[in-house]
């Protein structure tokens, strides 16, 4: 795609602090401004420490009615993972105007070497604007295999128990054990040796219970509850777990 790219398109798009901000992103995109903040909120909540780096929240004031809203400055990497999923020709535009605004400006706020003309310049922010676009579509790729076992999982019928919902995950029964305890989704009773699910994940469709009647060797008959993990919960599971990261309360 030849997408031809003015600088005076780059005004406005990134600040001297080498950051856009949410409002720029929804104008320019084309998108509500409360969507691409539920956006960012969601990359935040999936990976606090790197969200918190790359996403400052700050104040504005709406010029048309006085009133003071919230709304996000962007770094280069916070915007490049906000926007890796919005698709469509005017968008591919936007994506790449503002990695030159970006390159751009940076070249501004650092010392530019002498040797290199401004046609220079701008071929080499080309070139990394499009091995950045490149990197993009690999990544999305990537998480393309991701997606589906996901849809995989939550179509999926039945339900596991917590060593098998383990396994599908690919973490230790004990830290599985351990996370859902410390998180709100399982407990024991005092005096208990079983788990049991809280009300709130049952109804919720993530944890369900099941009974099954054990015969002993003297004939006798022993009823035993297992916790077990729906295809819903596992799905919810896949998107907390990696790192054993604490569960965002709602």
């Amino acid at each position: 795609m030849n997408i031809a790219v003015k600088h005076d398109d780059f005004n406005g798009l990134v600040n001297d602090s080498l950051k856009t901000t949410s409002r720029i992103i929804a104008e320019k995109f084309e998108k509500a401004h409360n969507h691409v903040l539920r956006d960012i909120r969601k990359l935040i909540e999936a990976n606090p420490e790197w969200g918190m780096t790359n996403f400052g929240q700050t104040p504005y004031v709406d010029q048309q009615n006085g009133q003071t809203y919230q709304m996000y400055e962007i770094t280069r990497d916070g915007y490049s993972m906000l926007v890796m999923g919005f698709t469509g020709k005017k968008a591919m535009e936007w994506k790449i105007k503002f990695l030159e605004a970006f390159n751009a400006m940076e070249q501004q706020v650092q010392t530019v070497p002498a040797s290199l003309s401004g046609p220079q310049l701008m071929a080499a922010a080309l070139i990394e604007a499009q091995s950045t676009l490149n990197q993009q579509v690999q990544e999305i790729e990537n998480m393309r295999e991701d997606v589906e076992a996901l849809d995989r999982i939550s179509s999926a019928d039945g339900s596991l128990n917590i060593t098998e919902a383990a396994k599908g995950l690919g973490v230790r029964p004990k830290d599985l054990f351990s996370w859902l305890s410390q998180n709100g989704w399982i407990y024991k009773r005092n005096g208990a040796g079983s788990w049991l699910g809280y009300s709130s994940k049952c109804n919720a469709g993530l944890l369900e219970h099941k009974t099954t009647t054990v015969l002993r060797a003297d004939g006798s008959e022993k009823v035993t509850e297992q916790v077990r993990v729906t295809a819903k919960g596992l799905t919810r599971l896949a998107k907390l777990i990696p790192g054993v990261a604490r569960e965002v309360k709602q």
